[in-house]
């Protein structure tokens, strides 16, 4: 048996198992649960397990397929079945998404190199080399276009159909490259930038960033409009960092395109803002994200930055719909701010509830007392960037099943 066809059956046999489980009626409970709960009507927290923590630890994340192509998909169904292992309130979605070819600039993004000063030891923390070292290094920046290589999405298509296409849909996800971190702009801008120059930037050189600031967002504005003109945004691009399901807008499904982005849910951060102050976050970096989130549905914002200080100047955007509430929060002070106008996202500290031991006392202690902060609130609970289970998967699922118990008293 050659390499491609023991990797097809590897894929079909996953492929099979992932449809069996999408199929099943709690599926469709779920959607029914985040569509209530993404448009504020309360209903028991809804309890995610992000990026199926430790991934790496878990039995099944080890690939047996060769080609690289079908290890990315490998991946995707393994991970499906793990999740519902799990028994989060994750959706499985009965289709598999292939991406098209979407080219960017040559060099990157923004058409210079990203680099990295690696770490002497394994595990050791790298730090930014940014190509943006002196003020005129701003003239070798590229505009961003939309662009698909339609042959190769077309080849990469007809490959996965042919493997796995009698067995679930394939989707096609055609939106643009500049989406989620290409788009948010604090992620490239410190690449581009470097961290630390980027705060002394803010009081030494602010008219230079702004002027910085203003190219990446009419760049990613651009992408996205000529993505919209072309059709090529469909119901699968929607994001939110849970579950992208409300009354307001249709559910995701695959092939579903042209939709516009009003139609869609989208997720910003600016994790690299986390230190920055309120008027200075506003100035240079939430009023060049304005302009983007702007065009569609709904909007999710936050990822691992605290936002306790900065809840007002969410709140000029209108079509905010979820919040993020990160370890560092101050989780009864955003419960204040945020109210039922907005999903309130509590994000546990993983390092407390699952990466250093597994004290079941501790654990309940925390959800309890995260839970009668928000008390009141619109909430789900969302564990992610676990590093490591200690490698007892078992963790994961016992976790959600006292997270659950716990929430259910405050549904």
């Amino acid at each position: 048996m050659t390499d491609d066809r023991r990797d097809i059956e590897i894929i079909r046999g996953l492929a099979e198992r992932y449809a069996e489980i999408a199929a099943l009626p709690i599926m469709d409970e779920r959607r029914d649960l985040w569509r209530r709960h993404n448009s504020l009507e309360r209903t028991r927290p809804l309890v995610y397990m992000r990026w199926l923590a430790a991934w790496q630890e878990h039995p099944e994340s080890q690939l047996q397929c060769t080609d690289p192509f079908w290890q990315g998909h490998e991946r995707v169904l393994r991970q499906g079945i793990v999740q519902e292992w799990v028994a989060d309130d994750y959706v499985i979605e009965p289709w598999i998404t292939q991406r098209a070819s979407t080219q960017m600039p040559e060099h990157g993004p923004w058409g210079v190199p990203y680099n990295r000063i690696r770490p002497k030891e394994p595990g050791g923390a790298w730090l930014y080399d940014p190509p943006l070292k002196q003020f005129e290094d701003i003239e070798r920046l590229a505009e961003p276009h939309h662009v698909i290589d339609e042959d190769a999405t077309a080849r990469n298509i007809e490959r996965l159909r042919g493997a796995v296409g009698d067995i679930l849909t394939v989707n096609v996800d055609r939106s643009p490259a500049y989406t989620i971190w290409r788009a948010d702009l604090s992620t490239d801008l410190a690449y581009l930038r470097g961290l630390e120059q980027i705060m002394w930037d803010m009081a030494d050189n602010p008219k230079w960033l702004h002027r910085l600031l203003s190219h990446m967002s009419e760049g990613v504005q651009r992408v996205q409009q000529e993505a919209e003109d072309a059709g090529d945004w469909s119901l699968s691009a929607h994001q939110n960092q849970a579950q992208p399901y409300s009354l307001e807008l249709d559910d995701p499904a695959p092939n579903s395109g042209p939709v516009k982005r009003e139609d869609l849910w989208v997720f910003c951060a600016a994790q690299e803002f986390a230190l920055i102050s309120p008027p200075m976050h506003d100035e240079f970096m939430f009023q060049y994200q304005l302009p983007i989130l702007k065009h569609f549905g709904l909007v999710a914002y936050g990822c691992c930055e605290d936002l306790t200080e900065k809840m007002d100047m969410l709140r000029q955007l209108p079509n905010l719909r979820r919040i993020a509430v990160v370890p560092m929060a101050d989780v009864a002070k955003s419960a204040e701010l945020i109210g039922t106008d907005y999903v309130f996202s509590w994000r546990p500290n993983p390092a407390d509830v699952m990466c250093c031991g597994f004290d079941r006392e501790k654990i309940r202690r925390i959800i309890r007392e995260g839970m009668e902060a928000a008390r009141g609130c619109i909430v789900d609970i969302t564990l992610k960037d676990v590093q490591t289970i200690e490698h007892e998967p078992w963790r994961l699922r016992e976790w959600v099943e006292m997270v659950r118990e716990i929430g259910d008293e405050y549904a």
